[in-house]
């Protein structure tokens, strides 16, 4: 069973963790999220909350997908805090665990969110992503994303150096 929910209470002490330890075993594993190492419980958990007091406003939005009791992704956008570029947001941290990927569930997660967006009034919504990651630039592409540009060997994990990409899709 699949179901999607907007959190709204990131004090869920039970969701706090699931969330922490999904994102903990991704980054271990090399997902390109944003971080190196993985984010401890309180980072997570400072995260979540940030995202429940600015989705008050509709400034933010947090989606997880679980399949029967199992948390299997999340992902979230958050309006840009510049006033000129209030009226857009960023998508971020869109996360599936391993064993539910390619399941379609990146793609349901992503129109969850996107449809968060046309509800919130977004007018454009934007994401980047690890150069290397073909299968992030596959999702969004099917979704109507477009590339607006790259800064080459941006990302620096250890050594390596990989491009980011930076995608934008047009709600208006």
């Amino acid at each position: 069973m699949l179901r999607a929910v907007d959190i709204g209470n990131a004090e869920d002490l039970s969701f706090v963790k699931n969330a922490a330890q999904l994102l903990q075993e991704l980054v271990s594993n090399g997902a390109a999220i944003g971080w190196v190492d993985p984010p401890s419980t309180e980072e997570v958990a400072s995260l979540l909350r940030e995202l429940a007091i600015a989705s008050e406003n509709s400034d933010a939005c947090l989606i997880a997908i679980w399949v029967d009791q199992d948390l299997a992704g999340v992902g979230y956008w958050r309006r840009y805090n510049r006033p000129t570029h209030h009226p857009h947001a960023d998508i971020e941290k869109v996360a599936i665990d391993p064993r539910y990927q390619g399941r379609g569930l990146g793609h349901q997660l992503m129109n969850q969110l996107i449809s968060a967006a046309i509800n919130a009034g977004i007018e454009v919504l934007t994401l980047d992503f690890r150069g290397d990651n073909t299968r992030a630039a596959k999702l969004y592409k099917s979704l109507g994303f477009t590339e607006y540009g790259r800064l080459p060997r941006f990302v620096a994990v250890g050594n390596a150096r990989y491009d980011t990409i930076f995608y934008a899709l047009d709600l208006r």
